[in-house]
């Protein structure tokens, strides 16, 4: 029966090419595509269903295809279909065919219908890819593709600033989620020397003699593991995205923030459970989250004054509960949990608007003041910290993001042209000593292995800190991407024809984002980063364009950069963390940037006096 799992992929696959080429104005074949795609998914994961568990239910895996091996490294993609598949498969198939149908009326006339049915479409494509993954590099893949289309649905009512705004805080986030996934699976290749499957830690006596044998890098795996799913799921202190994440659709919220995306996190924690169920320490950090993700979310959704934001925070309470139950061991009480959960906010959140009325137009009848249990200063103390969501938001900014935007402002003295020309004349010098690795001091390979590590660093901040020029801002992630590339090579001296791999993808991407911003110059002539521009409404072709270059430098599954990424971090030792922390905050920011610099020319208030103009706080 496993080579029946691919079509769990080839089902929502076929979905989305199919609605791509529709016209925008066929709206109801669109939505009739995207119903028809998520109910032939679950008529044929009931019948693959019955036939499994009439055979024994047993766990079936499947190495699917090779896409790239080397002598160190084996990029494969791998399915997996047990228990946990089953149930997290059929949830996604009904709510995305319950949001398909209700959608087709929902978001009627809207410009952006089309926009937005594509958009889900991807979304059920990597949510499937994710729950059937057999490895980390496939579940990766699925990943990233829920990560793009969370920006993209967030950010629905582009030419609105607060929606744009609240788009690019949460795609950082969810990057810096990435970035750890990224880290696991870096260690993963070094404590297995090789690509591991989900199948093969399933052998609980083998898994537990190596975690014994190397129970530091186990514990570092596990905390990596830990924190992507706790950014996923919206875990304390990473909650306060979900709020900023409702700015999208109600049908796409309910979705992804009511019922499936943020609910991941709870099946990164299922399918590693054979990992890190043999480290205390993990279990504890876990009941740990779930228990202050509960208590506190639970009192900030008492005290929202929006509805979504209320259902969202009640949907996180219960899943700090659910990473409890995972982490003592009570997994199907997890399902079911999940199953309940899922299905209760996504009702809730389409039926609100109704809801709300009516309870508005109760509380002149009926409506009576509870009275206070707890002291007024300790409630009212409660109440001002809920209000305020626990000051997450703000703790994050400060702690985490202002100091790179300090240490960006403070790299603006190499902002300059004649910048560029020593670093050019060290990529030569780089390019020679990798030619001639042998012939060279080993003092002086490693010296220019951290100097190219943080140049990329540097370049990279640069991009993150430019507010005048988007071409400087694009052409430093460019140049980032090529120091980070011959950093790895000098460290290890890559074959020339995996370096391929990655220095193509980065060329052709860059020189199509580029050509993108010179015609937008030619059309707009205003191209700068200060504000927003709005190009999207009179440039659609030139926004897509962009986006897909930008999507390409990221290293989304669309461009062979996904696999160089990957298959050049397999060459940074386990000892060398200066290397892999700085190539981890350069993956983080690189995307950040470029996404940021898809928002200011092509999303907010359009440029154009003629087009309707919202508030800002809108």
């Amino acid at each position: 029966m496993e080579k029946y799992l691919q079509f769990f992929i080839y089902i929502p696959f076929l979905g989305y090419l199919v609605s791509l080429v529709i016209n925008k104005k066929r709206e109801a074949i669109i939505a009739n595509i995207a119903i028809a795609t998520s109910f032939t998914q679950l008529v044929f994961l009931i019948g693959f269903s019955f036939f499994w568990y009439t055979s024994g239910a047993a766990t079936l895996d499947i190495k699917q295809v090779t896409l790239l091996t080397t002598p160190e490294f084996d990029f494969f993609i791998d399915f997996l279909f047990d228990r946990i598949s089953l149930v997290f498969l059929l949830v996604g198939s009904m709510l995305t065919l319950l949001v398909s149908v209700f959608s087709k009326y929902y978001i009627h006339r809207e410009p952006g219908f089309k926009r937005y049915f594509n958009n889900v479409q991807l979304f059920f494509l990597g949510y499937s890819i994710v729950v059937v993954s057999g490895n980390f590099e496939t579940l990766f893949l699925g990943w990233e593709m829920i990560g793009i289309t969370s920006f993209l649905l967030i950010s629905f009512y582009r030419n609105r600033y607060l929606p744009v705004k609240n788009a690019m805080k949460v795609v950082s986030l969810y990057r810096l989620g990435d970035v750890f996934l990224i880290l696991a699976m870096w260690l993963s290749h070094h404590l297995w020397h090789g690509n591991i499957s989900f199948y093969q830690i399933l052998d609980v006596e083998k898994t537990a003699v190596l975690i014994e044998n190397h129970k530091t890098l186990a514990i570092f795996i596990s905390i990596s593991i830990v924190i992507g799913a706790a950014i996923k799921s919206a875990m304390y202190p990473f909650s306060s995205w979900v709020a900023r994440a409702m700015e999208g659709p109600s049908s796409s919220s309910a979705i992804f923030y009511g019922s499936l995306s943020i609910h991941l996190g709870v099946f990164l924690l299922l399918r590693t459970f054979p990992f890190w169920q043999h480290l205390m320490i993990i279990k504890i950090v876990i009941i740990t989250l779930g228990l202050l993700t509960s208590l506190i979310c639970n009192s900030i959704a008492k005290a929202q004054p929006t509805v979504k934001t209320q259902i969202a925070y009640a949907s996180i309470t219960q899943i700090g509960i659910i990473f409890i139950e995972i982490a003592l061991g009570f997994h199907q009480l997890a399902l079911f949990h999940f199953v309940g959960n899922a299905f209760f906010r996504t009702y809730q959140i389409l039926v609100s608007p109704s809801v709300l009325n009516y309870l508005i137009h109760n509380q002149f009848f009926t409506g009576v003041v509870k009275n206070l249990k707890l002291p007024s200063k300790l409630s009212n103390t409660f109440y001002m910290l809920s209000i305020k969501e626990y000051n997450m938001d703000i703790t994050l900014f400060k702690y985490f993001w202002l100091p790179f935007k300090k240490a960006s402002t403070r790299l603006l003295i190499f902002n300059n042209r004649f910048f560029y020309i020593p670093i050019s004349i060290l990529f030569l010098l780089g390019i020679y000593l990798d030619i001639n690795t042998f012939q060279s001091h080993p003092l002086l390979l490693k010296t220019f292995v951290y100097l190219f590590s943080l140049i990329s660093l540097i370049l990279i901040l640069l991009s993150f800190n430019e507010r005048k020029s988007s071409i400087i801002a694009w052409l430093n992630v460019v140049y980032g991407h090529l120091f980070i590339m011959m950093s790895i090579s000098i460290n290890s001296h890559i074959q020339f024809k995996y370096l391929l791999l990655y220095l193509v993808s980065i060329c052709f991407f860059g020189v199509l984002g580029y050509k993108a911003i010179k015609n937008l110059e030619k059309e707009t002539d205003v191209i700068t980063l200060d504000q927003y521009h709005g190009n999207s409404q009179m440039h659609p072709k030139l926004s897509i364009l962009f986006l897909v270059a930008c999507l390409g430098l990221i290293g989304f599954p669309i461009s062979p950069l996904y696999i160089g990424i990957d298959l050049l971090l397999t060459y940074i030792e386990s000892d060398q963390y200066l290397i892999m922390i700085s190539v981890a905050l350069c993956l983080i920011f690189i995307e950040i940037s470029l996404l940021r610099i898809y928002t200011r020319l092509f999303c907010g208030i359009p440029s154009n006096a003629s087009a309707p103009i919202s508030f800002k706080s809108a």
